[in-house]
């Protein structure tokens, strides 16, 4: 399963290749590297979320900043031109617009340092976003993996079993075994053979001899009897 002992074992390629050798059930150590990757995705995420809501929250407080700055400065000009229309002593109105001038370049440091954190947050949440879906990607190739190192386990397992089988059996010893039980059937056979020639023999031998002797058979002996006893 291609890939996938990369994230099993983190101590070095031939140490890693060792161990694998080593292991026992490399179906339950993967799902459970693949639990490993799932934590970690949850943790990701987790930070992505938050760095994006800090990239957020620096967003608004840019904007916050740019527009306090962009205000004092427009009451600065307000404030000189009441001082040109005489509403406004001079010197009180470039005072005061000072004062606004000076809170505008605050808030506007303030705008270009938070623009700035803002933007270093937005990087990293892109970045952040990039290795989060590169771990869904893998996460969802290892769990392809496994289910086809599931399948081909199952598959190895069957055939050894089998093959096991078949090294076990002792194909010379099966046929010796049968030669001789076929050996002694035929000999049984023969035997039932020459039994019932010598039974076809003996019988034909009787026939000769009470021929010879001129007796009757059984049939005869009794109609003989039936006669005598109906006086005929």
């Amino acid at each position: 399963m291609p890939g996938i002992f990369e994230r099993l074992f983190k101590t070095g390629q031939a140490e890693a290749h060792a161990l694998i050798d080593k292991m026992e059930d490399p179906i339950k150590l993967s799902e459970q590297a693949i639990r490993d990757l799932k934590k970690d995705l949850h943790e990701s995420t987790k930070a992505l979320a938050e760095v994006k809501a800090i990239a957020i929250r620096l967003e608004r407080e840019k904007d916050e900043h740019g527009n306090r700055a962009a205000d004092y400065e427009r009451k600065a000009m307000m404030l000189l031109q009441k001082a040109q229309g005489g509403d406004l002593e001079e010197a009180e109105a470039e005072r005061l617009a000072r004062e606004a001038l000076s809170r505008s370049e605050e808030s506007q440091q303030r705008h270009s340092e938070t623009a700035a954190q803002a933007e270093q947050q937005q990087q990293m949440a892109t970045k952040l976003q990039g290795n989060v879906n590169d771990l869904k990607s893998k996460i969802s190739s290892y769990e392809n993996d496994l289910v086809t190192l599931k399948a081909r386990t199952k598959t190895a397992n069957a055939t050894r079993k089998i093959n096991q089988h078949l090294a076990s059996v002792d194909s010379k010893g099966t046929v010796a075994l049968l030669e001789r039980m076929k050996n002694k059937v035929e000999e049984q056979e023969s035997l039932a053979q020459a039994y019932g020639e010598m039974a076809e023999d003996t019988q034909s031998v009787d026939d000769e001899i009470d021929k010879a002797i001129g007796g009757t058979s059984a049939g005869d002996d009794s109609l003989a009897k039936l006669k005598a006893k109906m006086g005929m």
